[in-house]
C-alpha cells in the first residue's frame, strides 16, 4: 500500500467512524456524561479526517517531511487531546481536573506558537523547509510526547480507582468489561514512543508506523462506540457513586467506643472502634452461617442489608481490614468450595461454582487457583493423597 492509498483509506474509515459516533442510539444522548464524551470523540475524529484529507489533497509528503510534520503537529495534538479528554470524562464520570483541560490546550497553543514564530523569523514562505522550522517541529514533537505521557498516567490512575470501586461493589470480576480502556492505557505510552518516528521518518518505516497508529485509533474509537451503548457505563456509575458516598458517611448512632473514639472519629476518620468491629463480626458470622454469602450477583449494599448493618459500616470494616468486597467474598466462597469438594468429589466444577455463588465456572476456577495455588482437580487429588 502506498502512502496515498493509506491516506485515502484513512479518510474513508475515519469518516465512517465519525458517522457511527453521530448515529449512536438515543440512550447515549440521554446520558449527559456519555454524550459529552461522545462529542469529544467526534471532535477528535473530525480533526483526523481533516488531517488526512489535507495531506491527500496538498500532497505534503511529496513536498517533503517538514511540510507534512507541520500539519501533523497542528492537527494531531488537538485530536489526541480530545480523545484523552473523552476517556477521562468517562473514567471520572464527568469529574475532571483543571489540569486535564489545560495541559492539552496549553500544548496546542505552545506548539502552534513555536511553528508560527519559526515561520515568521525565517522570512520564507510558510511551506518552505528551513532550519528554524525544523527546530520548532522537534520542540513541538517533544511537547506532544509530554502531553501524551501525562494523559497516559491520568488514565492509569483513573482505571485503578474504577477497579477499586468495582471490586468494592460487585461480587465478581467486573473489570474485564473495561478491557478496551486498559489496552488503550497501554497504547498511549507506545504512541509516545512512535509518534516521533511517524512524524519525521519517511518511506516504508513511516508507512508501517502510520498503519499501526491508525489501527490503534480505529480500535479506540470503535471500542468506545461499543462500550457506551452497553450496560457497562451504568454499572461503573453505580459502583463509583457508592465509593464516593463513603467519603460522606453520616455519624453512627453510638456513644464513644472503648478506645475513646467519638462517633465522628469512628466514621469520618475511617476508624472502627471495638464496639463497631464486634458488631460487624457478629453480623458476618450470622450471615455466613445462614449461607447468605453463597448467593450469586450479591452487591455490597445488598450484603449489608442482609446483615442488617448500614452499608457504610460494612464498607468501613472492609477498608479497615484491608480487603475489597469481591475478594473478601471470594475467600468465603472458596472456603465453602473446599468443603463441598471434599464432601462431594463427584460434583462438576459448574455445580460447585453455582453452589458457592460464583457467576461462572471459569471465574470460579481462576479464583480457586489464585487463592489456593491449585486447580479444583489438583486440590481434590492432593486431598485424596492425605
Amino acid at each position: 500500500m502506498s502512502m496515498r492509498e493509506m491516506q485515502f483509506t484513512a479518510i474513508v474509515l475515519m469518516s465512517l467512524l465519525t458517522l457511527k459516533l453521530l448515529l449512536l442510539p438515543r440512550k447515549v444522548s440521554a446520558n449527559s456524561i456519555v454524550n459529552r464524551a461522545r462529542w469529544l470523540m467526534v471532535g477528535g475524529t473530525a480533526l483526523l479526517v481533516l488531517q488526512f484529507l489535507l495531506q491527500y489533497i496538498l500532497r505534503l509528503r511529496a513536498m517533503g517531511v517538514t511540510q507534512a510534520v507541520m500539519l501533523n503537529l497542528a492537527l494531531f495534538i488537538p485530536a489526541s487531546w480530545l480523545f484523552s479528554m473523552a476517556l477521562i470524562y468517562l473514567q471520572g464520570w464527568g469529574r475532571i481536573k483543571k489540569a486535564d483541560e489545560w495541559v492539552g490546550g496549553v500544548t496546542c497553543v505552545v506548539v502552534l506558537t513555536m511553528l508560527g514564530y519559526a515561520a515568521y523569523i525565517d522570512g520564507q514562505p510558510l511551506l518552505t523547509a528551513t532550519p528554524e522550522l525544523r527546530s520548532a517541529e522537534i520542540g513541538g514533537s517533544v511537547c506532544y510526547a509530554v502531553m501524551l505521557a501525562y494523559y497516559a498516567c491520568r488514565h492509569f490512575f483513573n482505571l485503578h480507582s474504577i477497579r477499586r470501586a468495582l471490586d468494592n461493589y460487585y461480587d465478581s470480576n467486573m473489570f474485564d468489561m473495561l478491557w478496551w480502556m486498559r489496552l488503550s492505557v497501554i497504547l498511549l505510552p507506545i504512541m509516545v514512543l512512535v509518534v516521533p518516528l511517524i512524524i519525521f521518518v519517511h518511506g516504508l518505516v513511516q508507512l508501517v508506523f502510520s498503519l499501526a497508529l491508525f489501527a490503534a485509533l480505529f480500535f479506540l474509537e470503535d471500542s468506545f462506540c461499543n462500550y457506551v451503548v452497553s450496560s457497562a457505563p451504568a454499572k461503573v456509575e453505580i459502583a463509583e457513586m457508592c465509593e464516593d458516598e463513603f467519603d460522606e458517611i453520616p455519624p453512627m448512632d453510638e456513644d464513644n467506643d472503648s478506645e475513646g473514639h467519638s462517633a465522628s472519629e469512628i466514621i469520618g476518620g475511617k476508624i472502627l472502634g471495638s464496639a463497631a468491629l464486634q458488631r460487624m463480626e457478629d453480623a458476618i458470622s450470622a450471615w455466613t452461617a445462614a449461607g447468605g454469602h453463597l448467593r450469586s450477583g450479591l452487591t455490597m449494599p445488598n450484603a449489608a442489608k442482609e446483615m442488617l448493618v448500614p452499608r457504610y459500616l460494612l464498607s468501613a470494616w472492609l477498608k479497615q481490614t484491608g480487603r475489597r468486597y469481591n475478594d473478601w467474598l471470594a475467600d468465603l466462597r472458596i472456603n465453602e468450595a473446599k468443603r463441598v469438594l471434599k464432601e462431594h468429589p463427584e460434583w462438576s466444577n459448574e455445580f460447585v461454582a453455582e453452589h458457592c455463588g460464583f457467576n461462572d465456572r471459569s471465574y470460579f476456577q481462576r479464583k480457586f487457583k489464585e487463592k489456593t495455588g491449585l486447580s479444583p482437580a489438583e486440590y481434590l487429588n492432593a486431598t485424596d493423597r492425605r
